[in-house]
Order: structure tokens, then sequence, then C-alpha cells
């Protein structure tokens, strides 16, 4: 591994793009940040562009060390802007020798058998698995074909300061909750479940991107996690911070009704296995590998709820 300055291109600014970015602006890199609305962040040159348009991606990634794919479509347009996507940074890391580093996720797993790692085999419950799981192939292929340098990094659900409606723990969980009401959950608040801190999702990307084992390229990493169930974390929130909230079931009717008028309200109810089942991951061998670890749980706790306060 080393730490000379490099050139890296981040395509998309959400909650773990922004992060990634600003991490490795703090490091010294020189970072892109190439987004549809020319979304800027200070010490980060801006780009617009399409993530779909493979020409304009090619371009961005001129002189780059890597191309860190971090960009997130909405979840009912996943079968649609998703195929795109992949075959333009599959052109745009060939045709500009960037090595390609994939934000991914567990959608591909389904109901996997428990605890997920990084060689569990996918199985998809829903499209938005099938969807992802097919990006990697395409993405594997290429690396095997020796066509691009490419790796995947997977989280788990994620928690962190200001991460809003997209999380499960955002502020629709932990302001419930600092309030003294009731945070209402999908699927089973007493089930295991793990949880990824965005910090510590930068923080995988970049040990991945960083190494020069060729035998770690071409294969997939889950960042380091803590599971708690939602009843754990809603007591720790009083704990830390004196409230008296709790998390209880949002009726499954509550969330079908939802579904009947919103597509993505849809996507997350096709997806909601996921809290009706043990779902966690065991990241022994990105922490042993690549020397990322979780931060501690009761900082995530204590920053994260500062941040909804």
């Amino acid at each position: 591994m080393t730490n000379t300055p490099k050139r890296q291109l981040v395509v998309g600014a959400g909650l773990i793009g922004s992060e990634l970015a600003r991490q490795l602006i703090q490091r010294g890199d020189d970072v892109t940040l190439a987004t549809r609305s020319g979304t800027k962040l200070q010490g980060a040159r801006s780009v617009t562009l399409n993530a779909s348009d493979a020409a304009a991606l090619t371009a961005a990634a001129h002189g780059a060390s890597t191309i860190f794919l971090c960009t997130n479509p909405p979840y009912s347009t996943w079968p649609t802007d998703w195929p795109p996507i992949f075959a333009a940074v599959i052109a745009a890391a060939k045709a500009s020798g960037a090595r390609l580093v994939i934000m991914g996720n567990l959608y591909g797993y389904g109901k996997a058998s428990m605890p997920m790692t990084e060689h569990s085999p996918f199985r998809p419950e829903d499209t938005k698995g099938e969807v992802r799981a097919e990006g990697w192939r395409r993405i594997h292929a290429a690396h095997e074909a020796g066509e691009i340098t490419a790796v995947e990094v997977r989280a788990s659900d994620y928690i962190g300061p200001h991460a809003d409606a997209t999380s499960h723990v955002g502020k629709g969980f932990f302001s419930p909750i600092l309030n003294g009401n009731t945070a209402r959950v999908i699927g089973d608040p007493a089930l295991p479940h793990s949880w990824s801190y965005l910090p510590d999702i930068a923080a995988t990307l970049i040990a991945a991107s960083d190494t020069d084992d060729r035998d770690q390229w071409g294969r997939a990493w889950v960042v380091p996690s803590t599971t708690r169930t939602r009843r754990e974390l809603a007591a720790e929130i009083n704990d830390t911070f004196g409230s008296a909230g709790r998390a209880a079931r949002l009726p499954r009717a509550v969330l079908r009704l939802g579904a009947l008028f919103n597509a993505d309200v849809r996507e997350v109810l096709r997806s909601s296995y996921q809290f009706e089942m043990p779902f966690v991951v065991d990241s022994t061998e990105t922490e042993r590998i690549l020397g990322v670890t979780a931060t501690d749980w009761a900082e995530v706790v204590q920053l994260t709820g500062q941040s909804y306060r």
C-alpha cells in the first residue's frame, strides 16, 4: 500500500461519495467530484456529467489513479439506470487505465446464510439484488479478461451524522427517540442487523483502492460494521442522551399502503425481508488484510445523535 498523493475521480456526491471525497482531500489527494448536478465540495474539482455517459466519464478519468463509483439511482429506476452506468464505467476504466472501485451493497446476497462475507454466493431475492449482482458479474468479467482492474466494497445499511431519510437509522429513527417518542421501523426491531458507519465505508473504499497486491483486486470486501438490534440502539441513544424513546414495528399494512402510491416505497417493501430475519456481516477478512476496523460504537451513537439534536 502507498500513501503517495493521487489523482482520484469520485462519481456521485451523496452521503458516501461526499465523505469519501473529504477523506481523500484530507490526505492530500487531487479529487474530481463528478455528478449530474455539478455538486461542489471544498477542495475538490467539480465536473458535471451523467454517469452513463462513457465518453464524459473517460474524459473525467484522464490521468486518474482510481474511479470510485458511488452514485446511486432511485430504487425504482435501478433496472434501467444501472446497466448503462456499469457499461460506461467499464469503458472509462478501460480507456483511461484508472483502477475501478465500486461502492456496493448486500442486495445480491438475498436471504443468505448468516453471517454474510465477501465469499457468500449471490442469491438475489428481488430485482435490486439481481441488478447489482449482474453489474458485478460484468465488472468482474472485464477484470478477469484483463481489460480493467476492479474491486467492489459492500456495506450494510449505513448510519452516521446527517443520514436523513435515506437511512433506516437516520433522522427518522434518532429524532423521535431523542424526543422521547416512538420510532416506527420496518420489520422486527428485536432482530440483529449490521450497521455500517459512513466514515468506515469511505475508509474501506480508500483502503481497497490503495493496495498494490494484484491478488486483492477482482474481488469484494465487506465494510467492518457493528451489529445491533434497533431496540438495543434505541436504549443506547437513551443512555447517551438521557432520552426515553423506543423503537417499534411499523404496521406492514401501512408500508403496503405507501407502496401503492410510491415506487420507491414498493422497492423498500420488496427488500423488507432484510428486517424480518437476522441480517449480519462478518468483516474479518477485510479487517485482517486491509487493516480497516469499525469505529467504536459508542462514538457512532454519540456523533450521530448530536447531529440530530
